[in-house]
């Protein structure tokens, strides 16, 4: 059957649909929208295990599901276990010739709970054993399944249910988590960081942390309205909006090298991206000026890190 192609910003991009309409996810949701693209770059011929969360509850209400291609459900924990037990499974299956040649691209996807809290032991044993697979974090930066509760990956400043803002708080207390860092320690061949507002950006990560050889990590920021406190009609913008202010850039490294994938001449006041999210509308100008001071700094050191390997 021939698949219908269309062009798409100096890309060609499939028009089958590999998860289907219907679903229960939030409008304006920027977790559909990075699996939609998502599922696009990987094609047919994949088998998808999927943690526990938002994803999973939103795709398969009981007897229905939306996904299209092979899928497994998994806890919250144990995504990385699971798709390392389906990766160990088909090597096995190519040496004993029950199958001609190893094109079955496999993945593994969680939230950010499931990936840099619950789930980083297993996390970190499959890339030590060197599973050919992707791991996508969708991350939302909370527990939004589950009521918004803090997670790990819950920035500095951001209101939740049990990091409120209030007369002693300013929410959450403590930074986040920097999992891209973390899955790079690993000295995995692929990490890198996508948004789906940079839709062919993200795109092209995924296709290229499918096809590289041994373990990849794709860290994915998607904007929650329900949760960020953001109209629907929004959540674009507040994903380039991360992007042009530096909180979160995109980036890549392959094999310990960085690529900074989108650099402004000059980062956007970080405000402009605050002041999008109620979660974040207790903070003072003090505040924010110390937000800013973060991001600043952080954006540096990232800065130095691609300028030590040029071109």
């Amino acid at each position: 059957m021939t698949v219908k192609m269309v062009r798409l910003g100096g890309g060609l991009v499939t028009t089958k649909e590999f998860l289907a309409e219907g679903h229960n996810f939030c409008t304006g949701c920027g977790e559909s929208l990075a699996i939609r693209m998502a599922l696009k770059a990987l094609g047919e011929n994949v088998i998808v295990a999927n943690a526990t969360g938002c994803a999973e509850v939103c795709t398969t209400p009981m007897p229905y599901t939306s996904w299209r291609i092979p899928w497994i459900h998994t806890l919250f924990e144990n995504v990385a276990a699971v798709i390392s037990g389906v990766e160990a499974g088909l090597k096995i299956s190519v040496e004993k010739g029950r199958l001609q040649e190893r094109d079955i691209k496999c993945v593994a996807m969680g939230g950010d709970g499931a990936t840099s809290d619950i789930g980083i032991q297993a996390l970190s044993g499959a890339f030590e054993r060197g599973h050919d697979f992707i791991y996508i974090c969708l991350d939302n930066e909370a527990y939004m399944n589950t009521g918004i509760q803090r997670s790990s990956a819950t920035p500095y400043g951001a209101s939740t249910t049990t990091a409120p803002a209030g007369k002693f708080s300013i929410g959450q207390v403590t930074r986040k988590k920097n999992m891209p860092a973390i899955a790079a320690a690993h000295n995995i061949p692929y990490v890198a960081t996508a948004c789906p507002s940079y839709r062919l950006d993200l795109m092209k990560k995924v296709r290229k942390g499918a096809e590289i050889e041994g373990p990849a990590y794709l860290h994915i920021l998607v904007p929650c309205p329900t949760g960020w406190r953001h109209g629907g009609d929004v959540t674009v913008e507040i994903g380039q909006l991360a992007v042009q202010t530096g909180i979160f850039p995109l980036y890549e490294i392959e094999h310990g090298r960085y690529t900074l994938n989108a650099d402004p001449p000059k980062l956007k006041p970080i405000e402009e991206y605050l002041k999008l999210q109620g979660r974040y509308r207790h903070l003072t100008g003090e505040e924010i000026e110390k937000i800013q001071e973060m991001v600043n700094a952080d954006y540096a050191l990232l800065k130095e890190k691609v300028e030590a390997f040029p071109g």
